[in-house]
């Protein structure tokens, strides 16, 4: 599956979700309200619902343009901008509301997933089979883990594991998290 390009038409995600590219492109606010507005979406509201095709191709500009730590940064604004599930309180439940987070704020279709997988007390895994690009991924799984690791974990690493990547047209990417 491609980056970029959405699972089925028809597909929508909502206004708090594409307020995190404007929350999350720092100096660059201007611009990326632009580029959605070229994609055909323009002044973006809490409560509205926008194509998720044209919020993807939004994306690819923003990465064409101003780069793929751009699309980090925004990946990292989600968590503060789209509707999560309450009583988050630990880091595997964090990591797993990303998946249910991500359906809460797309609507119309098949949209993919974001598979938690626990590997020990301290590593688990994401695989991420959705058409957003793998920097946008890792800002959203970074954040999560950070806000909520334990308080016992000096700090949280997120890797993209070695093999497929969608930036090579793969199905998935998957992130190891280790705390």
């Amino acid at each position: 599956m491609a980056q970029f390009v959405a699972l089925k038409t028809g597909v929508e995600v909502n206004g708090e979700t594409v307020l995190s590219i404007v929350n999350g492109v720092g100096i660059f606010k201007k611009q990326a309200l632009e580029i959605l507005k070229r994609n055909g979406i323009e002044n973006p509201k809490a409560g509205e619902w926008h194509s998720q095709q044209s919020w993807l191709n939004a994306f690819k500009e923003i990465s064409e343009k101003i780069g793929s730590k751009s699309l980090f940064s925004i990946g990292k604004a989600i968590p503060e901008n789209a509707n999560f599930p309450p009583n988050i309180d630990t880091i595997q439940k964090a990591l797993t509301s990303i998946d249910m987070a991500y359906h809460m704020n797309h609507r119309n279709g098949d949209i993919g997933n974001y598979k938690f997988v626990e590997v020990n007390e301290n590593e688990a895994k994401i695989i991420c089979d959705n058409p957003y690009p793998c920097d946008f991924d890792r800002g959203i799984i970074e954040s999560m883990a950070k806000k909520f690791k334990p308080e016992d974990s000096i700090m949280t690493f997120v890797e993209h594991e070695n093999g497929s990547c969608r930036k090579n047209g793969e199905d998935s990417c998957t992130y190891i998290i280790t705390w």
